[in-house]
């Protein structure tokens, strides 16, 4: 699974015109599966996340994690962070999950992350969707559970 954190102080997807998930301070997740990955992933995924210290504390340091500053997720399915631009114009998507592999797997990551107490809004799988972000530092990740 491959996901990019980015710190938000607000953030908001729509789907239709209707706002389908929005939150305040905390982690706009944006995240892509493989045909590869297994819910073991997803658990891996949701650990890091919900532990990763990158919220200021008092000194300004970075050194806080969601739990620390009462933060939220707002978590969005984007296959296209598997896609191959290498060769010619158009990217290939052959690298994501196809819908019916990638969905379970990324339902059990939303429910990861609520086990561990996070409070988690969500996008529409598979639907078009507008997000609305305002990056706090900025301060992206790029994540990949390949990698740890």
């Amino acid at each position: 699974m491959r996901a990019v954190l980015q710190r938000t102080t607000a953030a908001r997807v729509t789907v239709d015109g209707q706002t389908v998930g929005a939150i305040g301070l905390g982690w706009l997740v944006l995240v892509g599966i493989a045909p590869t990955d297994a819910q073991s992933d997803a658990a891996k995924l949701a650990d890091r996340i919900a532990g990763l210290r990158a919220f200021a504390d008092e000194a300004g340091k970075m050194n806080l994690n969601l739990n620390a500053v009462q933060g939220s997720v707002l978590v969005v399915s984007n296959f296209t962070l598997y896609a191959d631009c290498r060769k010619g114009r158009r990217p290939s998507f052959t690298q994501s999950a196809a819908a019916d592999v990638a969905l379970p797997i990324y339902e059990m990551f939303l429910r990861e992350l609520r086990l561990l107490g996070v409070p988690v809004q969500a996008g529409v799988f598979g639907a078009d969707m507008r997000i609305e972000l305002v990056n706090d530092g900025p301060v992206t990740f790029v994540l990949d559970t390949t990698e740890f």
